[in-house]
């Protein structure tokens, strides 16, 4: 079958989760040493899925109690997830410019918001073989499945001819991709002395020359720093920002993010905000990219950090539901679609201040529903798959003799 390129989706996520690696803790053994505490999941936006505590050993000392889930990264999970949601439906609103510079504004941050607290939770990562197959059912299996559920229901839509390739990531896919390849250099960016700096700077690099689509890859190494950063955080960084003296700060802090938002709206390519293109597709050369490259780095930390310092603290009705994003992440490009197919986008009350608030409210209502629990009941085949069936015991090199 012939396989022809897909256009680029116009608004979308160029992006999340947002998945999660639940290890228990495990039986302490005479002689080892104690955990170091339960750890949130690894992959922040997947369900967080029971676990039965094995029986101890008659010998053994009892198993430690597992430290409950901190309802502030749950609570920073499902607000974002929002953002990307109402993103992507403002995404066909640009006319208005309440839209416009609502979309400047989220786009700037809310994937490195997602790609930040997805390197948090990877800090312990490794090649073992349940992170290993974790890695593939939760985040491998999912990009397959979507890459083929998208393309088909682009094709079925009349919009394009049928085109599966797994090395082009379809819309949202791509942060799967990019996921999968940041979690597989985990443990190279454990190992060396200033990762965050060399992230920056083979980030910057990519974008001076043309690395081509394959795998979405200037998104993949554009973004590298802010999961690197996720990485070298420490739970007393999130401490700083939960401390009741950031709160205010970090109101102003967005404000003033959102009023530049509008103050540039009109003055920039949107392109900037999706980090996948080299400077040359831009209109600018490498020295004035890569200052503007920086600049953005900056200005999305800056935001980032004053996002996270408003999130509630507390559990709320709400909170359960940050441990299912990858659902509505994944899920609700099939209704911004199906609104663009249709052309529901270009009815004239959505084009209007009121609508732009409409809009939004609608993807606060479909963002919830995605993540709640009868859509991950229903989805987590596709999603959550046990597949234990694919997986061998490890194989090791045969020792010489």
């Amino acid at each position: 079958m012939t396989y022809t390129t897909r256009p680029s989706a116009p608004g979308t996520a160029q992006p999340g989760t947002v998945p999660a690696d639940t290890v228990p803790p495990g039986t302490i053994q005479p002689g080892a040493l104690p955990p170091t505490g339960a750890q949130q999941p690894d992959q922040p936006w997947a369900a967080e899925v029971p676990v039965e505590p094995a029986a101890p050993a008659p010998d053994a000392a009892p198993a430690r109690p597992r430290k409950p889930r901190d309802p502030f990264f749950d609570n920073t999970k499902y607000l974002a997830i929002l953002l990307v949601v109402a993103g992507h439906s403002l995404a066909n609103l640009q006319n208005v410019p309440l839209a416009k510079g609502l979309y400047i504004f989220i786009y700037m941050f809310h994937m490195p918001l997602f790609i930040v607290i997805t390197g948090y939770f990877s800090r312990n990562w490794t090649f073992s073989g349940g992170k290993a197959r974790k890695l593939i059912t939760n985040v491998g299996v999912p990009y397959v499945v979507f890459e083929f559920a998208y393309s088909i229901y682009d094709w079925l839509a009349g919009r394009n001819e049928l085109e599966i390739s797994l090395l082009n990531p379809y819309y949202l896919t791509w942060f799967l991709c990019a996921l999968f390849l940041w979690r597989l250099s985990t443990p190279v960016w454990q190992q060396i002395r200033w990762p965050l700096a060399v992230a920056l700077v083979f980030s910057l690099l990519s974008y001076m020359s043309d690395l081509g689509g394959t795998f979405d890859i200037h998104r993949v190494v554009g973004l590298l720093p802010f999961y690197v950063l996720g990485l070298c955080l420490k739970p007393e960084h999130f401490e700083l920002l939960k401390k009741p003296v950031a709160r205010p700060i970090g109101f102003v802090v967005l404000a003033v993010g959102l009023g530049c938002s509008y103050l540039v709206m009109n003055h920039m390519s949107r392109d900037w905000i999706f980090w996948k293109h080299p400077h040359f597709e831009l209109g600018v050369g490498n020295f004035a990219g890569t200052v503007m490259r920086l600049g953005m780095f900056v200005s999305a930390t800056v935001l980032v950090a004053a996002f996270l310092a408003i999130v509630p603290r507390r559990q709320y009705w709400f909170t359960q539901l940050g441990a299912a994003t990858l659902y509505a992440y994944l899920l609700h490009g099939f209704v911004t679609r199906l609104l663009n197919f249709t052309g529901w986008w270009g009815a004239e009350w959505m084009h209007t201040p009121l609508g732009v608030f409409a809009v939004i409210a609608g993807a606060v209502v479909v963002g919830t529903f995605l993540c709640s629990k009868p859509v991950v009941r229903c989805m987590s085949w596709a999603l959550e798959p046990k597949m234990t069936w694919v997986f061998t015991p490890l194989r090791r090199p045969r020792s010489r003799g």
